[in-house]
């Protein structure tokens, strides 16, 4: 209980009149809620434990006065989601070379360092000379990882997945394959999937020069 005549502040979430603390009292079941007082302070803080995008909204803090005193805060929070430039389907051929560029543009400006998957597991950068595998990451306006894989082979197939420590994950499919491939293509070192002739327009497309053919014969 709260001692009569001493001063106590109570945190309260507006959204649903919930009463999240009340002095030092916590009264929710949610454990990622706390107030933090440092002793002989007057700051009443509370601390949102991992905080999620359904946490937005304002919070009121209220003072056991008379007559009673508050003050709304609104929190915003925004979820911070990497982007693979590029299609989500990358067909390139074996021996030859990609490139997957990671960004992070949105958030705090600490966004932590990203980790790279294949099919679930981690990639390491290689450090021996000439390695075949490289992971560069740097930030500038935003936290930028890039995933190079030379010589490629057809076991690099796979799904290739950036997952920074402080935001969601994004992914891409990697074909290697030997030759053309009649969907699409990656050439070069670009992001750009070429898309070809689907298989049934060019079937139609054939049986429409031979049916032309035939009528200028006849």
């Amino acid at each position: 209980m709260l001692a009569a005549g001493v001063m106590h502040v109570s945190w309260i979430r507006k959204r649903d009149l919930h009463i999240l603390t009340a002095g030092l009292f916590t009264y929710t079941n949610d454990q990622r809620f706390q107030v933090i007082r440092p002793e002989k302070s007057e700051n009443w803080t509370l601390h949102i434990k991992f905080p999620q995008t359904r946490d937005s909204g304002v919070y009121e803090c209220q003072v056991n006065t008379e007559p009673k005193q508050s003050l709304p805060f609104w929190l915003y929070v925004i979820e911070s989601k990497a982007k693979i430039l590029g299609p989500s389907d990358l067909y390139v051929k074996t021996g030859s070379s990609v490139t997957l560029t990671c960004t992070i543009s949105q958030g705090p400006h600490d966004l932590g360092t990203v980790f790279w998957y294949r099919d679930h597991q981690p990639i390491p950068s290689e450090s021996h000379h000439k390695p075949r595998i490289t992971i560069d990451t740097e930030w500038s306006n935003s936290l930028t990882s890039k995933l190079r894989i030379t010589s490629l082979l057809t076991s690099d197939s796979g799904n290739y997945t950036c997952k920074p420590t402080l935001a969601s994950s994004a992914s891409v499919n990697i074909h290697v394959i030997n030759g053309e491939h009649p969907a699409a293509m990656q050439h070069g070192n670009t992001s750009t999937a070429i898309v070809g002739i689907p298989v049934n327009i060019l079937f139609v497309y054939c049986i429409s020069v031979h049916l032309i053919a035939q009528l200028h014969s006849s």
